[in-house]
Parts: structure tokens; sequence; C-alpha cells
């Protein structure tokens, strides 16, 4: 039976740019959070690993939401987030299971990706919140200011979810543990990286093209 435009899931076609974008979307997610295991030490500042890579998955965000709606935006945040927790139960059981002892490397696996679900819970709800605050942004940019620009949608969306994310973030994963002034140092870089990686990841946005049956 062929179905009509407006019967195809999301209002859209979920063509391979669609499937690509959401592989690059998800993958963006899990890289991020597993990256942010190292906290590093860069300019006299402290930051994890992954914010070089996270502030991509809110423009990647935008291109779902432009050639494949809100509602499948939405949909790939919480579907993120639930992976991004499987992943860290799998490394928490991973690092349980007794290691063979002629491969060894058992307890470095288990120091370095057992998870921390202090650090898991508070990257998630950081993740989704601010990504469906970037969602909500966009969709009003788009529907009730202008489609032109498109740059400014990003830069309108961004410049919330980016603050949103990294505050909670931050004082979720390192409040009342590290000193206050070492989770501060980790917000401000957090946010300097973030805004540097959006202006780069900027043109992005004209990769896919608008689907305008999509609201």
């Amino acid at each position: 039976m062929n179905l009509s435009r407006d019967d195809r899931p999301f209002a859209g076609e979920f063509t391979r740019t669609g499937i690509v974008i959401v592989a690059f979307y998800i993958a963006a997610q899990i890289l991020s959070d597993v990256a942010s295991l190292k906290i590093a030490w860069i300019g006299g500042f402290s930051i994890d690993a992954g914010t070089f890579i996270y502030p991509v998955t809110f423009t990647i965000r935008d291109l779902v939401h432009k050639r494949l709606g809100k509602e499948a935006a939405r949909t790939v945040i919480f579907l993120a987030g639930g992976i991004n927790l499987f992943m860290a139960a799998l490394f928490q059981f991973a690092a349980w299971l007794p290691e063979d002892p002629s491969w060894g490397g058992g307890e470095a696996f288990a120091t370095i990706l057992g998870p921390l679900w202090r650090i898991v819970m508070a990257s998630i709800v950081a993740e989704i919140a601010s990504e469906l605050v970037d969602t909500e942004i966009y969709h009003l940019w788009m529907t009730r200011v202008t489609r032109r620009f498109q740059w400014m949608r990003v830069l309108a969306s961004n410049g919330v979810s980016i603050p949103i994310d990294s505050l909670i973030f931050c004082w979720g994963a390192f409040g009342l543990v590290l000193p206050h002034g070492v989770v501060w140092s980790i917000f401000f870089s957090n946010l300097l990286v973030k805004g540097a990686v959006t202006l780069f990841s900027l043109p992005a946005i004209y990769l896919v093209k608008e689907n305008f049956a999509v609201e």
C-alpha cells in the first residue's frame, strides 16, 4: 500500500539523509558520554573531554528537526538518553564479570569505563532537558520568527540550551564532590568550548534540505 506524504512517520520522508543524521546524533551522544570520563586540564581550566564533541549534537539535532520535524527530534532525544543509560548498565555488567587472567586489564577497564552513576544520571538529565529546550526554541524561531537565515535558529536555540546543559551536568555530576571553584571552572570552560564548537559547526545546518511539510 502506498502511503501519502502526510501518512508517513513524523509527517515527513524518512530518507537515507534522515537515517544518516539520526545515526550521527546517537553516535555523538555516546562518544561524548564516554569521553566525559576524562577530566583534562587545559589553559588553566578543568574540562571534561566530552565537551569537545558534545556541542555538535545540538546542531545535528537541528538537522534532524529540519529534515524530519519536531516530533522526530524529540523521539531521537529520548532514544539517545535510553541508549546512554543502557550503555552505562552494560559497562557496569562488563566490569563486574570476572576477568580472564591470561588477558588481564579487568581492573583498568572497571576504573575507566565502570560507570559513576552520579555522572551518568547528571549527563542524561542534562542532555534530555537541554535538547528538549533546544527543540522548542528552534521550532518557535522557525514558525514564529522566520525561516530565513537558518544560522540564526541554531544560534538562538544553542545560546539557551548550552548554558542549561552545562549547569545541570556540572553541578549534578561534580557539585558537593569537587571544590566549588573546580566545578565553576568546568562550567565556564564548557561554555567556552561549546560556544566555539557551535560557531564552527554552524554551516552544517545547510547540509540538508528543509522539509516544509513538517511543522
